[in-house]
This record gives C-alpha cells, sequence and structure tokens, in this order.
C-alpha cells in the first residue's frame, strides 16, 4: 500500500513564514540584549539594553499574535539555557531575579502593540500606519514593561513603589524614547524601501 503525501500540507506555508518570523524576531531581541551598558541614574544598578526596541519591532512587523508569540518563544529559550538575556544572562534565575518583571511583560506589551499599530488582529503594512498609533502603541508597551518590571523590584528587592519606580523606570524614559524614535525610523524605512 502505497500512501500519496503530495497532497497532504501538515502545516500551511503561512504558519510556516509566521513561525520563522516569529523564530527571527525572538533572535534579533536577543542579539539587542547584548546590547547593554551601566545606565549611572539607577539605584538599582540596572542596565540600558535594546531588548525593548526589539519587543517594539516584533509587536510592530508580527502583529498582536505573532509578535506576542515571538516574545514568548524569546523567554523559553532562554529559560531553557540559551543565553539571551540581558549580557548574555540565561535560565530561569533570570525571570526571577530583578529583571525578571520587565522580561515576562514582553510578551503581553508586543501583542498590545501590534493591536494598536494594526487596528485588530489583520494585519496591515506596518509603512501604513500613522505616527499617532506607532506612538500610542509603544507608549502602551513601556508602560506594561515598566509596569511589570516595577512590580518585579518591589518584590525581588523589597523595595516599595516610589523607590522602586525611581530605580526601575524613571532613569530609563530617555533610553525608551531614543528606542522609539529608532523603531519610527526603521517603520518609515520599511515603507520608502517598498513603494
Amino acid at each position: 500500500m502505497q500512501t500519496d503525501s503530495a497532497d497532504v500540507d501538515l502545516v500551511g506555508d503561512e504558519v510556516v513564514v509566521n513561525l520563522a518570523r516569529a523564530g527571527l524576531f525572538a533572535a534579533l531581541t536577543g542579539a539587542f540584549a547584548y546590547v547593554s551598558f551601566p545606565n549611572p541614574l539607577s539605584a538599582a544598578g540596572l542596565p540600558v539594553t535594546l531588548q525593548v526596541l526589539g519587543v517594539f519591532l516584533a509587536g510592530i512587523f508580527l502583529g498582536p499574535l505573532w509578535g506576542g508569540f515571538s516574545m514568548v518563544l524569546y523567554i523559553l529559550t532562554g529559560a531553557a539555557g540559551t543565553p539571551v538575556f540581558e549580557g548574555g544572562g540565561a535560565g530561569i534565575g533570570v525571570l526571577v531575579g530583578p529583571t525578571g518583571g520587565y522580561i515576562w511583560a514582553f510578551p503581553v506589551a508586543a501583542a498590545l502593540i501590534g493591536l494598536v499599530v494594526h487596528g485588530g488582529l489583520t494585519l496591515r503594512a506596518p509603512g501604513e500606519t500613522g505616527l499617532l498609533a506607532l506612538l500610542v502603541g509603544m507608549g502602551l508597551g513601556v508602560g506594561v514593561i515598566y509596569a511589570a518590571g516595577v512590580a518585579g523590584l518591589m518584590i525581588v528587592l523589597g523595595l516599595g513603589p516610589a523607590a522602586a519606580f525611581t530605580a526601575g523606570a524613571a532613569p530609563f524614559v530617555p533610553a525608551e524614547l531614543f528606542k522609539i524614535a529608532a523603531a519610527i525610523g526603521l517603520v518609515r524605512s520599511d515603507a520608502v524601501v517598498a513603494r
């Protein structure tokens, strides 16, 4: 008995492409984690990294579902021991350490950014998105990441709300504004190239 498998699609082409793209953005976020430098304004000694730029780009280019999934993939990869967290960190210890709260928020932030930028679950070309939608989406994403990060600092380091905000959010605002500008520049350059 012979089985003809030529007509059987185990996984559709679109799913394969989206899985590959999600893996690419997870890897990009991991690469961005290596771009790290100390923030002298952070009392908790937390560094500035480009990871959040990866979250922005995942939400913008992949949309809410696949952007969020790419960040889940990023977390799972790091939890499994691949050195994709800040400074080459890996493992569960990072996820329950001082920076863990930020990382846990990445999937939610990417999904929220994608939802705002694309105006729902249906993807559209990011270059067609208005500046206001990009700014609102990324602003909400930063809010989610820093709310979770500050909560994590309160739990892990035993800081009060004001001290955690002062140590883990306020000193990073200039860096986040730079990342937002970089993401907008990338989206706009993609729109120019696509024309």
